[in-house]
């Protein structure tokens, strides 16, 4: 049985939604970030950049999230969220790298000057153009996902039909409201 560690509000939650839209049985191992259980030496031979999730797959180790729900595509292509034109897949690949690489960086900023840093580390004018990053790449989301029926970047089922963050809602009034405090 695969054996999934981490728990939400993390990225782990874009894994959980994939195994469970696979109807798979796996285990869930809860990581407490607060309490440091991702700094002890047993995650850390699985994931030596102490973040979660991790899926371990028999003697296969996947870390990050992106590249679980990949290979859990992959590995189960009967549930077709691997698209079989390699146009299409390039536009799926296309989409997860821009949540990736587009929205998520100026998010962890944010939370990074806002709450997670001591606050001798924060840089509050970071958080102002973090947030303008992410208005504007939020802005570029917003206008292909009007043209599409469903949540996928692609159109049909893939990784990509997650919604971008685990909250969408949430990454929108982070991009635009100034902290709390």
């Amino acid at each position: 049985m695969m054996k999934l560690y981490g728990t939400p509000p993390t990225r782990t939650l874009r894994v959980i939604w994939m195994l469970n839209e696979l109807g798979l049985e796996y285990e869930q191992v809860p990581i407490d970030l607060m309490q440091g259980e991702h700094l002890q030496p047993d995650f850390l031979g699985l994931n030596p950049a102490a973040k979660v999730p991790v899926l371990v797959d028999g003697s296969q180790v996947i870390t990050e999230s992106a590249a679980i729900q990949l290979y859990l595509a992959e590995k189960y292509p009967q549930a077709g969220f691997i698209p079989s034109a390699v146009e299409e897949r390039a536009q799926m690949y296309r989409w997860i790298f821009f949540l990736m690489t587009e929205i998520e960086p100026p998010l962890w900023r944010i939370a990074r000057h806002t709450f997670l840093y001591p606050d001798e580390m924060r840089i509050p004018q970071d958080v102002d153009l973090a947030r303008q990053e992410c208005r504007e790449m939020l802005t570029v989301l917003e206008r292909h996902m009007q043209e599409r029926e469903t949540w996928s970047a692609t159109g049909s089922a893939s990784p990509t039909s997650m919604p971008p963050t685990p909250w969408t809602g949430l990454t929108k009034r982070t991009c635009s409201t100034p902290p709390r405090g």
